[in-house]
């Protein structure tokens, strides 16, 4: 035994000789390396401080995302959002203990309580129809080992719009697009997201029922079709999807296409609030599966236009969106970015002089999310939603033609009260993105362009795809959904409305940071004077 004691012994001071010396070989040569090499000042001084240095840079978003950051301060979404969305999906919580983390002496929008809120009785929601999905029940969370939770099967209230107050869009156009939830899904292409990501955002949504999802520019997929939820196709100015070889509009594409049943409406993408401009893809992206689906060629680069070929003013993008609109029998829409006090104007003017119309608008803000773009074009090109819905709302009517088409806002309005400001502001229906990520799983580890998202969402590799099991996610999409939907009741109760269709300008109060209170009514009235509605009425 002594022997063996003694082997052993010799053994593993051999070994570890070895170790220490492989190691001390090691720092040699990366110290002289660094010495030596022309890129890095800090590393031809100080060879290992510098190494801890770039070790600690390379981490530093994790350690200020999960320990330094307040919770509250965070972009593009802070911890507190983070949270919140996750406990909606996953839990379906939406209640806080303690009280608000609102910092009140800032500026900022308030919905208006009346004294005498609605019960629950009173509102107008639909009460038949429900939805089914499974949430967690959180029965154990220790510090250093793993939560332990419990799956649950969930029957509740879809909280969808009484028929009466169903939202119609192109109802003079043969198929007209109806819903009764007020929320759905912004433009994600497949390509952008995975598949396993848009297959269960698809099945999710047709869960929570009463929702839609947008395909975004990069066509039809058939992950987009797996939940038979409704969808709005988005064209782009590539024209994906439905381009013939020579990278024209193809009708008898576009045909094939309208008469796919889940395929409700058509949006042409003139702007999007994060990348007001084209786009581009490399060709080692461009897949036999997504060239298939673009109508493109595989494994070469694709690029996407700033603008439509086929129209450069709103005349011709008229003819264009009658074009689709006959072709289809579908609602066609349009989605911009407000930039200015008269961006609106020469759409409103010719709205009202040819009585032609797309059916509905999608208006992006400048804080919207975006898989891929640059810095300057997503921090200061564009109006934010808050600017922007006044805008285009205030132009519409100014021209008298705002009742012809309905408002779809986006832009970071993911929890109820953000969405009840916003139809307050003039919009009919929002649209929601990164949100709906965040309830797929997304940890805003912003790594969407390089497509390595370690949670299997913003990516197309297969490897990082299966972190995403699409049978337990869906149900957190379809939970985040119908609670937002419940939310957004709630708040139209205090505010002693039935239903949320009913917020106006009135219902909004806003505060500036000396404590000085203006009506929504009144910044509106002030930027319906720049729009110059003194001067028409």
């Amino acid at each position: 035994m002594i022997k063996i004691a003694s082997a052993i012994i010799l053994f593993v001071g051999i070994v570890s000789a070895f170790i220490i010396t492989g190691v001390i070989v090691f720092f040699i040569y990366l110290i002289s390396f660094d010495r030596r090499q022309k890129k890095h000042s800090i590393l031809r001084n100080y060879p290992l401080l510098g190494r801890v240095r770039y070790f600690f840079e390379k981490i530093g978003p994790e350690l200020r995302q999960y320990w330094f950051i307040n919770d509250t301060v965070g972009k593009p979404f802070s911890r507190a959002d983070y949270e919140h969305i996750v406990r909606n999906s996953k839990y379906k919580r939406d209640v806080i203990g303690f009280g608000s983390r609102r910092d009140f002496e800032k500026e900022g929008y308030y919905i208006r309580n009346d004294m005498f809120p609605k019960l629950a009785e009173d509102l107008k929601v639909d009460k038949d129809i429900i939805t089914l999905t499974n949430k967690y029940l959180l029965l154990r969370d220790p510090l250093f080992t793993q939560r332990k939770e419990k799956l649950k099967q969930d029957k509740s209230l879809a909280y969808l719009l009484h028929d009466d107050d169903a939202v119609v869009i192109g109802a003079k156009t043969k198929y007209p697009f109806i819903t009764k939830g007020l929320i759905g899904m912004s433009a994600m292409s497949y390509g952008s997201l995975g598949k396993n990501a848009i297959t269960a955002l698809s099945k999710g949504l047709a869960m929570a029922k009463g929702s839609w999802m947008n395909t975004g520019e990069g066509g039809l997929s058939p992950y987009h079709l797996e939940g038979e939820v409704d969808i709005i196709m988005q064209i782009g100015p590539a024209l994906f999807g439905v381009r013939d070889n020579q990278g024209k509009l193809d009708l008898a594409e576009l045909e094939r296409k309208s008469k796919i049943p889940q395929i409700k409406a058509f949006e042409l993408k003139l702007g999007q609030g994060a990348k007001t401009r084209g786009g581009h893809i490399d060709a080692e992206k461009v897949t036999p599966e997504i060239a298939e689906i673009r109508r493109v060629e595989a494994f070469k680069p694709i690029d996407s236009p700033n603008r439509f070929y086929e129209f450069n003013d709103p005349e011709k993008m008229g003819e264009f969106i009658s074009l689709i609109r006959h072709t289809t029998g579908k609602p066609v829409g349009i989605k911009l970015v407000v930039g200015g006090i008269d961006s609106i104007e020469p759409l409103a003017k010719y709205m009202k002089e040819t009585g032609e119309d797309p059916d509905f608008i999608t208006v992006d803000g400048g804080e919207g999310g975006t898989g891929a773009s640059y810095q300057e074009l997503s921090d200061s090109v564009g109006l934010p939603i808050k600017s922007a819905i006044p805008i285009l709302d205030g132009t519409l009517k100014k021209y008298g033609v705002r009742d012809r088409v309905k408002i779809i806002a986006s832009g970071k309005l993911f929890t109820p009260d953000r969405i009840a400001i916003a139809l307050a502001m003039g919009a009919d229906l929002v649209n929601i993105a990164r949100s709906l990520m965040i309830s797929i799983g997304c940890i805003q580890t912003l790594k969407c362009h390089a497509n390595i998202c370690p949670v299997g969402v913003a990516t197309t590799n297969p490897n990082l795809q299966k972190a995403l099991v699409i049978e337990e996610k869906k149900h957190r999409v379809a939970n985040y959904i119908t609670t937002l939907r419940k939310g957004l009741f709630r708040i139209s109760a205090a505010a002693g409305l039935n239903s949320p269709v009913h917020f106006e300008p009135k219902h909004i109060m806003y505060k500036d940071d000396h404590g000085v209170i203006y009506p929504l009514e009144k910044i509106l009235n002030d930027i319906h004077n720049q729009l110059g509605w003194e001067k028409n009425h």
